[in-house]
């Protein structure tokens, strides 16, 4: 083995011995330069992607990321301390890249659905958020490039620098943690238990752990160097399985007595939902599926409790239309609970009228009692940037270029208050935590936070169960709205709390607090769905109790565990 290997942080093994296959590819990627280097990165990052919902090909990201360790291992071929960490930032941004634009291409469908629109726009969705994105590989990247060392350690660095970057890209800029790292292991029914105790970007963690581990079988200098990393991952890995096969009991979880639940899922396509003309129609459309039979047992809306619509419901204000008011109270007997998404317009001093200068619209979820009658409601707080506002600065200038957000609200939808964010009370129901669209994706941020300093406390703030409407029309039968629902699907094990829920176009499902999908209509169906309400768990999970605070320590303990190491062999 040459001397630049060595350097590299790969073993020595004597001259005379036989190089195995997986011993000469790992020195070639480690010994590449230039634009080979950079398409290995490209490459092994999408190959990365195929561990993300839907496909969940766990052996993609071990793939993945042990070529990521060898190319950040060939880094420092010939280079001084600040250029190899210059080098690795540009290895993680193709890695990155590579990710991101496998894992991210179907956002490109939502381009379409107006193309005369937004057409032009959709390599700024298909490859400029990818390149955006993959910024924050690169700090991981060469994060752990600046605490790297030979051996079995560099791992524990690729895991603080890549679990660290993810927590970033989670937080940051209004934060976007879609295809988490951590959802390799999130989206397997034994391994996601884990985020009970971790929660996501705990589970990323121990991703990059398992998955890169394997890249040592063909540089350790020795049998232990070569094999104990390894064998380390599949015992962790067999670990969390067994903690996840023994978490989830054999028998369903029990139900709430009384509650009969229809979510409705209409499958309108985007480009139809909010066509001039269409308003009587999709009201018609709506009542119909609601009240349809199903069974002797569920002949339609009065042999439910709680019907469900999703979100952005309607193409007008619901609230300020008496006549479709009319029509769903008509068809809404007493007793009955409507939960449903509709934009809504800011509450306006009496006698004032709503005009385009003084009008403010929030994405919000209604409650509707019997008769018609208005209940609670929730405004979305974590909006999507481009997509239902132009952010900040950027909305007069983008405006005056003829650009504008996908959704059409004159100047955009307005954010809740986050400070205020709250249980959804809903009669019949125990408190519901309520979420719209991609503000399932958050960790950490389904449960309320405390009320606004003067506001009446709130007598019950433990919820029964997560609420999330959505509408992923946007994006047809693409990789998107499945990898949305297991995203989803990973909060309700988080919080131990049963997930309900009701898509325009799919996913639409009952989940219960283990993650186990109790009833579900699949993608791109027209369809009614009547299920009974899984309970939450008893107490909290630690996840819930504690946040990231657990995570926070593991990376910490991989930071020390690869300074230690850097230590000891400078």
């Amino acid at each position: 083995m040459n001397a630049p290997s060595r350097a590299a942080g790969a073993g020595t093994r004597p001259a005379a011995a036989r190089i195995g296959f997986l011993e000469a590819l790992a020195h070639r990627i480690i010994l590449s330069q230039g634009w080979v280097r950079f398409a290995i990165a490209v490459a092994a990052g999408a190959v990365g992607a195929l561990a993300m919902p839907p496909y969940g090909l766990f052996p993609a990201l071990i793939v993945s990321l042990a070529v990521a360790v060898w190319l950040i291992d060939g880094a420092a071929i010939g280079g001084s301390g600040r250029r190899t960490v210059l080098v690795c930032a540009g290895i993680g941004w193709a890695w990155g890249f590579g990710y991101f634009t496998a894992g991210l291409w179907w956002l490109g469908a939502a381009f379409l659905v107006e193309a005369d629109q937004f057409a032009w726009a959709m390599p700024l969705g298909v490859v400029g958020l990818p390149a955006v994105l993959a910024l924050f590989f690169a700090a991981g990247f060469a994060a752990a490039r600046l605490v790297w060392s030979r051996g079995a350690s560099r791992i524990a660095a690729l895991a603080f620098g890549l679990a660290a970057a993810e927590w970033l890209r989670g937080h940051l800029f209004t934060g976007f943690p879609w295809n988490t790292l951590g959802m390799a292991l999130g989206n397997n029914l034994w391994t996601m238990q884990g985020a009970s105790l971790v929660g996501l970007y705990g589970l990323t963690l121990l991703a990059v752990l398992i998955a890169a581990a394997p890249a040592t079988l063909a540089t350790g200098a020795t049998p232990r160097g070569r094999f104990g990393p390894t064998l380390a991952a599949l015992a962790t890995l067999a670990g969390l399985a067994a903690f996840g096969a023994w978490r989830v009991p054999a028998a369903p979880d029990p139900t709430v007595a009384g509650v009969r639940l229809r979510l409705i899922q209409p499958n309108i396509p985007q480009d139809e939902r909010f066509g001039a003309g269409r308003r009587e129609q999709i009201v018609g459309k709506y009542l119909e599926l609601s009240d349809r039979a199903l069974s002797p047992q569920r002949t339609g809306i009065a042999d439910i409790t709680h019907l469900i619509w999703p979100e952005s419901a309607f193409p007008f204000l619901i609230q300020r239309d008496p006549e479709a008011l009319g029509r769903i109270g008509a068809a809404l007997p007493e007793g009955k609970q409507l939960i449903t998404g509709a934009a809504r317009a800011r509450t306006l001093p009496e006698g004032e009228r709503l005009t385009r200068e003084n009008a403010v619209f929030y994405n919000s979820i209604l409650t509707i009692g019997g008769g018609g009658r208005p209940g609670d409601t929730y405004d979305k707080v974590h909006l999507v940037p481009f997509g239902e506002y132009l952010p900040g600065p950027l909305d007069a200038l983008l405006r005056a270029v003829g650009l504008r957000q996908f959704v059409s609200v004159p100047g955009g939808f307005t954010a809740g208050d986050r400070a205020g964010q709250r249980i959804l009370n809903v009669p019949g129901l125990p408190p519901v935590a309520a979420t719209i669209c991609y503000e399932a994706i958050f960790p950490s941020a389904i449960l309320p936070g405390d009320p606004p300093e003067g506001a009446p406390a709130e007598t019950d703030r433990i919820p029964g169960l997560i609420l999330n409407l959505t509408n992923d029309a946007w994006f047809g039968d693409t990789p998107g709205p499945r990898q949305h629902f297991a995203q989803a699907r990973l909060r309700a094990v988080e919080e131990g709390l049963p997930l309900v829920r009701d898509a325009n176009s799919g996913i639409s499902a009952v989940v219960d607090a283990h993650g186990r999908i109790v009833a579900s209509l699949p993608l791109g169906v027209e369809g009614v769905l009547d299920a009974d309400l899984p309970v939450r768990l008893p107490g909290r999970t630690l996840y819930a109790a504690f946040g990231d605070a657990s995570f926070g320590l593991w990376l910490i303990a991989c930071l020390l565990v690869a300074l230690a190491a850097r230590r000891h062999r400078s």
